[in-house]
């Protein structure tokens, strides 16, 4: 597969938080060796931070979550959509709405135009 023209991820600051939740939790792991699933939570947090995002292609979406990812052909998007938080939602012409994984309002414009697409106002 080709490299994505643009990676959006969540900010690296989440990544650094679960390693330090992980090292935090180390102590109470060793205590008793009940507890050392409790490393697990900020394991997987952290690989969740680390490849949840949405990858831009000029014909592409591709939405990555911690396991699976799903690939929408720029096609399919009829619209893009904030919430009220700022994330973006793409609707599809079938109907399905899919949230773009750390893409924002902030960063809108910079997917668009990795993607080649314009931005259009409805009157």
């Amino acid at each position: 597969m080709p490299k994505p023209v643009l990676r959006v991820r969540k900010s690296g600051a989440l990544m650094v938080a679960a390693a330090l939740a992980f090292v935090g939790g180390i102590p109470l792991a060793g205590a008793r060796w009940e507890l050392t699933p409790i490393l697990l939570i900020p394991a997987v947090f952290f690989l969740w931070a680390w490849r949840a995002g949405t990858d831009v292609f000029p014909d592409a979406l591709r939405v990555r979550a911690l396991v699976g990812s799903t690939k929408v052909p720029w096609q399919r998007v009829t619209e893009l959509a904030p919430d009220p938080s700022g994330q973006i939602s793409a609707l599809l012409d079938n109907g399905n709405v899919i949230r773009l994984t750390a893409v924002t309002t902030d960063n809108l414009p910079e997917v668009l135009a990795a993607g080649g697409q314009q931005i259009g106002h409805s009157d």
